[in-house]
């Protein structure tokens, strides 16, 4: 009992969180993406699918309860009856010599003879009507069934919670994956523009007698190449921005507002995994397995109701003051002996509890191992942005020094080149781990589910 009480309390003070988490959006978002989620959280059909479904459980519990209330039915049976078991009357062998004995006495033949009589035991031509009002009185079975439909309504307003957040998680990731694609073709659109004005360079050096054909030829192969990964960047954005699209249940091509993406990264996450709808979810299973091992046990106690019947019946559909009749009872059912069949379902009721009380530690492990691991991918995603931040700026100085001695005729095209493709690629690993370290950080507001849905 203290167990089914301290589980209770759980689950209702992890609801009420979840109730006001629903207030306030989390601090790390932007305030753009956080009017996606809204429209996310109520637009995608998965919700509303999830909704139906609790819906239909809330449905489900009004009917339970409604099993411990008096139900009425109409019932109407018709007869025709041939044959069979009869009842031997000897009526004309035990009347019969008192009326010859009265005729004589009354010199008369008032009294007739009257014939020994076979009823059949069937009704023939006989007709019952009746409307049967019935109520449980003692039913320990409505009682537990009554509990577990409630029980699995909360239950499935953790799905929905869970759904959500998975929601969340996915509407981020796709934002930030669409706005690196976006970025990336910035990137290549900006290299495009500098190989346009490296071949410019070239053309007027060997217009004044320097360079030579050869720079220009791989000044429009660069041109070629890069104008080749613009398409591919294009097209990588366009998917991008179909599936976020997709997930608020959108018009594929709507347009998207974007924004930089901040450099000011969240730094203290929080360090555990108790609001994690999981939790709740194996411990409700928990006590809804426990609700059933009751239901199951409840064949040990007897069951009692009462009934009502108000009718009419009689012989070839007749109605008159004798056919209406009225029959009230009281019915107990206690099953007594049913070959150990009870038992065993108790037992396989059992083991489905053990097997959850069992899975309860593994998933808080796996739990707490998933946060450890995104908090670390986390913190390595930071670190590694550091070092393509340093890397984009090197490269850069390399560049424009490079590409002033290529000007002052002190360096060579390759050398130019070699310059430019490293800044690009230095440019593109930026971008990667600075959108990594957000889809990093998401991963860590699911493991801790620190995001206010």
């Amino acid at each position: 009992m203290k167990n089914k009480i301290q589980m209770s309390v759980f689950v209702l003070c992890l609801l009420w969180a979840l109730g006001r988490q629903g207030q306030v959006f989390a601090q790390d978002t932007p305030p753009i993406l956080e009017n996606y989620l809204r429209e996310a959280l109520q637009n995608h059909e998965g919700i509303k699918q999830q909704q139906f479904v609790l819906e239909k459980n809330l449905v489900a519990v009004q009917e339970a309860k409604k099993l411990y209330l008096p139900q009425s039915t109409l019932k109407a049976d018709y007869f025709l009856a041939g044959g069979g078991r009869t009842v031997d009357l000897p009526v004309g062998d035990l009347v019969n010599p008192a009326y010859q004995a009265l005729n004589q006495i009354t010199q008369s033949n008032a009294f007739p003879t009257l014939e020994n009589q076979s009823i059949l035991l069937n009704p023939n031509n006989f007709y019952d009507i009746k409307v049967r009002t019935a109520m449980p009185l003692f039913n320990k079975e409505i009682q537990y069934n009554y509990r577990i439909k409630k029980q699995q309504v909360t239950l499935q307003s953790i799905e929905i919670q869970l759904f959500k957040r998975e929601l969340v998680k996915e509407v981020k990731k796709a934002y930030y994956q669409y706005l690196q694609a976006e970025e990336a073709t910035k990137i290549y659109e900006q290299s495009l523009a500098l190989v346009r004005e490296s071949k410019r360079i070239t053309e007027k050096l060997l217009a004044n007698g320097g360079g030579n054909k050869t720079a220009i030829q791989r000044a429009e192969n660069e041109v070629i190449n890069l104008t080749s990964e613009i398409e591919k960047a294009k097209n990588v954005a366009k998917n991008a921005k179909a599936y976020f699209n997709f997930l608020l249940n959108r018009p594929l091509e709507t347009e998207i507002n974007l924004i930089p993406q901040t450099q000011d990264f969240p730094q203290n996450a929080e360090n555990t995994t108790v609001k994690r709808e999981e939790l709740a979810k194996i411990n409700m299973a928990d006590s809804l397995t426990q609700q059933s091992i009751l239901l199951t046990k409840a064949y040990k106690m007897p069951k009692a109701s009462t009934f009502l019947d108000l009718g009419s019946q009689g012989f070839k559909w007749k109605v008159n003051n004798k056919t209406p009749y009225y029959f009230f009872g009281v019915s107990v059912e206690w099953n007594l002996f049913s070959f150990g069949k009870n038992k065993l379902k108790v037992q396989q009721a059992e083991k489905d509890l053990q097997v959850i009380r069992s899975q309860q530690d593994q998933i808080a492990d796996q739990l707490n191992l998933q946060l450890a691991v995104a908090q670390n991918n986390y913190r390595s995603a930071l670190e590694q942005y550091k070092s393509a931040k340093s890397r984009e700026e090197t490269t850069a100085k390399v560049y424009r020094d490079v590409q002033k001695m290529y000007q002052a005729g002190q360096a060579i095209f390759i050398e130019l080149l070699d310059a430019q493709n490293q800044y690009i690629t230095a440019q593109n690993q930026r971008n990667i781990a600075l959108t990594d370290i957000w889809l990093k950080w998401v991963e860590v507001e699911r493991a801790n589910a620190s995001y206010n849905l």
